[in-house]
C-alpha cells in the first residue's frame, strides 16, 4: 500500500495545558506545581506519533489568535510542520489537571466557530495534501459552524483521489461519515454504544455493534476498550481480531487513542497484515502511556517500535 505520506486533518486543534497540582481540595487553594503547554488536538497527536514512527505526514489545521500562533510555534519547535489555514477565532485551550497520584481531570473547550469560507479553505488545503498520499486521517471533533456531514464530504473527496480514509470521531459526524464508506473507523466502547443506541454489556454485544457499523459503511472497525482486548472487525469477511493490551505504569492517558491510531496507520501504510495493524497500534499506545505529556518518548522505546517495521534509522 505504501506510496507516499499520510495526509492528516486536525479540524479542531487545541493548545493543551497540563497543571501538575499537589492535590485537589474543594473551595480551598490548590497549588499548581508545574505547567506544561504543547500543541494538541487529535489530528495533531496522530501526526506527531506518525512522525515518531518515521512516517511522513502532511498535517492540515485551522488556527487563529494568539493561542493559534503559540500552537504553530510549538509545532515548529518539535519540527512537526503544519499547513495552517488562518481563521478569525482564537484556537481553543484545553486543560488537564494531574495529581501526584496520577489521576487526571480534563476540561475541553468547544473551539472557535468557523465561517463558511474558512472551512472551504481548510477543505481545499486538505484535498491538496492528499496528492500522492497513501492514507488520509480524519481525527477529532468538527468545530462549531461546520456541517456535521463535513467528514462524509471529505471521505468522498479522498475516494476521488484514490486515497483510503481512517476516521476517528463520534456523534452525528460519525453517523453521517459512515454513509460515505470510510476504509477504517476507530471508536472506543462508549462511542460505539452511543452510535448503537444502548449500553454494551459484554464483548459479544460489542462485536455485534461493531459488525453493524461495518454494514453501515465502514470496511473495518477497530474498538478500544480501556484495559480490555482491542477488537478489529472486517465487513462481510467474518474476520475478528482480538488482541490483549499490556499492563503498563501509566504516566499520561490524554491522547493514548491517538497514538494507537498512529501505530495502526503505520502498519497499514507499510502493507502489513491486519493483525499487525492492531499489534503496532497497541505497542505504540503502550509507549505513549509511559511517556511525559507533550514530550518526545525515550529514544530506546521509539527504536524498538521502529524495529518492528524494519526501520533502522531515526528519521524524525
Amino acid at each position: 500500500m505504501e506510496r507516499g505520506h499520510v495526509a492528516v486533518l486536525c479540524a479542531n486543534p487545541a493548545l493543551d495545558v497540563e497543571w501538575l497540582v499537589d492535590g485537589l481540595r474543594e473551595e480551598e487553594r490548590n497549588r499548581v506545581l508545574e505547567e506544561r503547554r504543547w500543541a494538541g488536538g487529535k489530528g495533531v497527536n496522530v501526526a506527531r506519533w506518525l512522525r515518531y514512527l518515521g512516517v511522513r505526514t502532511r498535517l492540515v489545521l485551522p488556527v487563529g489568535g494568539d493561542t493559534g500562533a503559540e500552537l504553530l510555534g510549538l509545532l515548529r519547535r518539535e519540527m512537526l510542520a503544519g499547513e495552517a489555514c488562518e481563521i478569525h477565532g482564537a484556537t481553543r485551550v484545553n486543560v488537564v489537571i494531574t495529581t501526584p497520584a496520577g489521576r487526571q481531570w480534563r476540561f475541553n473547550r468547544e473551539g472557535p466557530t468557523l465561517r463558511r469560507g474558512e472551512w472551504q479553505a481548510v477543505v481545499k488545503q486538505f484535498v491538496a495534501s492528499m496528492e500522492g498520499a497513501s492514507l488520509a486521517v480524519l481525527s477529532g471533533s468538527l468545530p462549531p459552524g461546520v456541517n456535521r456531514d463535513a467528514y462524509a464530504d471529505l471521505i468522498g473527496r479522498a475516494r476521488a483521489c484514490g486515497v483510503p480514509t481512517v476516521l476517528d470521531c463520534e456523534g452525528e459526524a460519525l453517523r453521517k461519515a459512515l454513509t460515505a464508506g470510510p476504509f477504517l473507523v476507530k471508536v472506543n466502547q462508549a462511542e460505539l454504544a452511543d452510535w448503537w443506541g444502548r449500553e454494551l454489556a459484554d464483548e459479544a454485544e460489542v462485536l455485534e455493534a461493531a459488525a453493524s457499523m461495518t454494514e453501515a459503511g465502514a470496511e473495518w472497525v477497530l474498538v478500544t476498550r480501556g484495559p480490555e482486548p482491542v477488537l478489529l472487525i472486517q465487513r462481510g469477511q467474518g474476520l475478528r481480531i482480538r488482541r490483549p493490551v499490556p499492563r503498563v505504569r501509566v504516566r499520561n492517558r490524554l491522547g493514548a487513542g491517538d497514538a494507537l491510531m498512529a501505530g495502526l496507520c503505520c502498519g497499514l501504510v507499510k502493507g502489513r497484515a491486519a493483525e499487525e495493524w492492531v499489534a503496532m497500534g497497541i505497542d505504540t499506545a503502550a509507549v505513549f502511556l509511559r511517556s511525559e505529556p507533550g514530550r518526545r518518548p525515550p529514544a530506546p522505546a521509539l527504536k524498538r517500535l521502529r524495529a518492528r517495521l524494519g526501520r533502522a534509522r531515526d528519521g524524525a
